[in-house]
């Protein structure tokens, strides 16, 4: 640890209040907040430009190996001064300032192995979070957001909802044209998730290609551009269930698939 930083004037202090002013701005740098994102982020080779704890905390054993292995220094600030800086309901103890990768794009995904999750119209970055981080444990290749209204896909909240794991997976942006032309580039079969689906969860095992896993809203479904000549799966469920949580969805999924993409 370096001398407590306690001036406002600093600009390592300007440069954090910068970005909490801004959460959802596209811009060279951005937020990462807690150990467990910042330890993923620096083990995924992201450039960390600094760490900052505020007074006294622990920033715990696997943060400080990875940072100490990168040479990055954690700087304490002083509590007065992090509390100022950090106003709201949710107040890490600990956040990194990092040069934002460049965003994935559909072409990244043509070459990597296992299936590609497409979220169309999911918008609940806890569900979007959530679904990256299943995504990247069961070995698909990456997460295409459809009409997510994000701005970029490394956003503050889906970094957090997914403990950092959106930096270790593809995950691309898309409007819906793109998604339909790019998509159709990967040249990939693909199956939607529907009530009344032809197949069940338990026969993806025994599908040997690639595949999209196209997802819809709980509210809207995947649109028809989307599940065009897709076949389509049902999740077994109660039925006096509506339906799943979509990051749920994935999740069934994605464990279905899990021998054939791991292996991949």
């Amino acid at each position: 640890m370096t001398d407590v930083i306690s001036s406002r004037s600093d600009p390592q202090v300007q440069r954090i209040d910068d970005l909490v002013r801004r959460p959802r701005a596209a811009t060279r740098t951005l937020l990462v907040e807690d150990p467990e994102p910042l330890a993923h982020a620096l083990t995924a080779g992201v450039e960390i430009l600094g760490i900052y704890a505020v007074e006294g905390a622990d920033v715990g054993p696997e943060l400080g190996a990875a940072a100490r292995t990168r040479g990055v220094t954690v700087q304490e600030i002083a509590t007065p001064l992090w509390n100022e800086l950090f106003r709201g309901d949710r107040k890490p103890d600990v956040v990194g300032v990092a040069k934002t990768p460049r965003p994935a794009q559909l072409a990244d995904l043509a070459e990597r192995p296992g299936d590609v999750v497409v979220l169309d119209g999911v918008r609940i970055v806890g569900n979007i979070g959530a679904a990256v981080r299943t995504a990247y444990a069961l070995g698909a290749a990456g997460v295409v957001l459809v009409d997510s209204d994000l701005a970029h896909p490394l956003d503050r909240r889906v970094v957090r909802a997914s403990r950092g794991y959106v930096f270790s997976l593809p995950v691309v942006l898309a409007s819906r044209e793109e998604a339909v032309a790019g998509l159709r580039e990967l040249d990939l079969p693909s199956v939607a998730f529907d009530a009344g689906g032809e197949l069940v969860t338990a026969d993806l095992a025994g599908l040997a290609q690639r595949l999209l896993l196209v997802f819809g809203s709980e509210k809207r479904g995947a649109s028809a551009e989307l599940t065009e000549g897709a076949r389509t799966v049902s999740i077994p469920m109660r039925s006096s269930a509506e339906s799943l949580n979509v990051s749920v969805a994935v999740g069934i999924a994605l464990g279905a698939r899990a021998a054939r993409n791991l292996a991949s």
